[in-house]
C-alpha cells in the first residue's frame, strides 16, 4: 500500500484501505460494513467491534455536522503506524466545533466523542490535509510487535 508522512509530527503510516460515502445516514452501516471487509485481510489483533462502533460514531457526526455550500462526502481512511491503527473521518465543517459534550441522563444525543475517548488509546479533531474537518482514533497494539 501506500507510505504516507501524517499531518500530525510527521511518523510515517502505511494507507491500508479508504472509502468515500455520501453525507446520508445509510453510510454509517456502509462504513462499518466496509471497514470489516476491508481490515479482514490485515488480521488486527484489537476489537473490530470497538474499531466499528468508533467509526459509526464519527461519520455519523461527520454527516450531521459536515457543511458545505456545493455537494460533499465524507472521507474515511485507515493506516497502520507500527503496531498501531489509526482511522481518520474527513468532512467539510469546521474544526474548531468539534468538542467532547457531557450530556444529561436524559439526553438522546451528545455520547460519540464520549465513547471514542473510552474506547481509543487517542483521538484527535483539527483542520483535514482535504480542507474542513478530520477527526482520528488511534488504537494502540492493534498488530503484535
Amino acid at each position: 500500500m501506500n507510505d504516507i508522512t501524517d499531518g500530525q509530527g510527521g511518523q510515517h503510516a502505511e494507507l491500508l484501505g479508504a472509502m468515500t460515502l455520501y453525507p446520508v445516514p445509510e453510510s454509517v452501516s456502509r462504513a462499518r460494513r466496509w471497514f470489516r471487509k476491508f481490515i479482514a485481510p490485515y488480521n488486527p489483533a484489537c476489537s473490530l467491534d470497538d474499531c466499528v462502533l468508533m467509526i459509526s460514531e464519527l461519520v455519523t457526526n461527520a454527516i450531521v455536522y459536515g457543511q458545505a455550500d456545493d455537494e460533499w462526502l465524507v472521507r474515511v481512511e485507515w493506516f497502520r503506524e507500527g503496531t498501531a491503527l489509526r482511522v481518520e473521518v474527513h468532512n467539510p465543517g469546521f474544526p474548531a466545533n468539534v468538542r467532547m459534550r457531557r450530556p444529561g441522563a436524559n439526553d438522546a444525543h451528545g455520547r460519540g466523542l464520549l465513547l471514542v475517548d473510552a474506547l481509543a488509546h487517542s483521538w484527535h479533531a483539527g483542520p483535514s490535509r482535504l480542507g474542513g474537518t478530520a477527526v482520528s482514533f488511534v488504537v494502540a497494539d492493534a498488530w503484535p510487535s
